[in-house]
């Protein structure tokens, strides 16, 4: 069984079971529980989960327009056939002053490759996305919004933290995106994948994904193993890996299910 799948159910679980239910934002309620936990050692397992079809590319995609393109631009995503930002896209194409943009204004990425080739005992290596000053110029304020680094006998490990987490949709793309950053991040700098633990301050589950979330709690048993993830030999670059270049060996799922996206 997929670790993945563990740690994850188990966390949905406990929301609908403990959670508080209220209003948000999105106007659609949600049943929400603080500071759940998840943490996966990439030498082992790459998490991502079988009890439910997760687009990995599209996650991949994604990941890459933000911290390898450093962009905004929902439109070199959307060139991309990947159209998950649509909702958020401001009038200009862009998303405002959000995520990617963070990244290329301070050249925090570059400033973490160089780091950790240089200093890798450094505690000091975080990537945070969360700029008080352009949060009103942005069409979203980011949920995953913080990374801390450290390297510990040659193991790259990442803790991700993330302000708010979407239970059914967001929180499985996050998980395994994330920690195909932290491969991308240790091929580009020498090291080995370690841990990558993923925080979640506000972890709620929306009332139209209740249903669906309970049909994937009762496949529990039938998770399946973990697939392989799988980067392409010889680049070193962490700016020249293309949506290709990173697949999965193995991935096996048990189907998809449908969620509403709440804007």
């Amino acid at each position: 069984m997929s670790y993945a799948d563990t740690q994850y159910l188990d966390c949905v679980e406990h929301i609908l079971a403990h959670g508080t239910h209220g209003n948000n934002r999105t106007g659609m309620p949600a049943r929400k529980l603080p500071h759940q936990v998840m943490q996966f050692d990439l030498a082992q397992e790459f998490p991502i989960l079988t009890t439910k079809f997760v687009a990995f590319k599209t996650a991949v995609k994604e990941l890459l327009w933000i911290w390898q393109l450093q962009s905004n631009d929902v439109r070199r995503l959307q060139a991309m056939n990947c159209h998950i930002w649509d909702e958020w896209m401001l009038p200009d194409g862009t998303i405002g002053k959000a995520y990617g943009y963070q990244l290329a204004k301070y050249r925090q990425v570059d400033t973490l490759l160089d780091t950790l080739r240089r200093d890798p005992e450094s505690r000091r290596m975080v990537v945070s996305l969360w700029n008080t000053e352009d949060l009103p110029e942005m069409s979203l304020y980011p949920c995953a919004f913080l990374t801390m680094w450290d390297v510990a006998d040659g193991r790259l490990n990442c803790m991700l933290v993330q302000r708010s987490g979407d239970m059914g949709l967001g929180v499985p793309f996050n998980m395994t995106q994330y920690a195909v950053l932290v491969h991308l991040i240790a091929r580009a700098t020498g090291l080995t994948p370690g841990l990558f633990t993923h925080v979640i301050n506000n972890a709620h589950i929306y009332d139209n994904h209740v249903d669906a979330l309970r049909t994937q709690l009762a496949r529990r048993d039938e998770a399946l193993p973990a697939p392989r993830l799988v980067l392409k030999e010889g680049i070193t670059d962490f700016y020249a890996f293309t949506p290709e270049d990173i697949t999965l060996d193995g991935y096996e799922h048990l189907g998809k299910l449908a969620m509403e996206v709440s804007v």
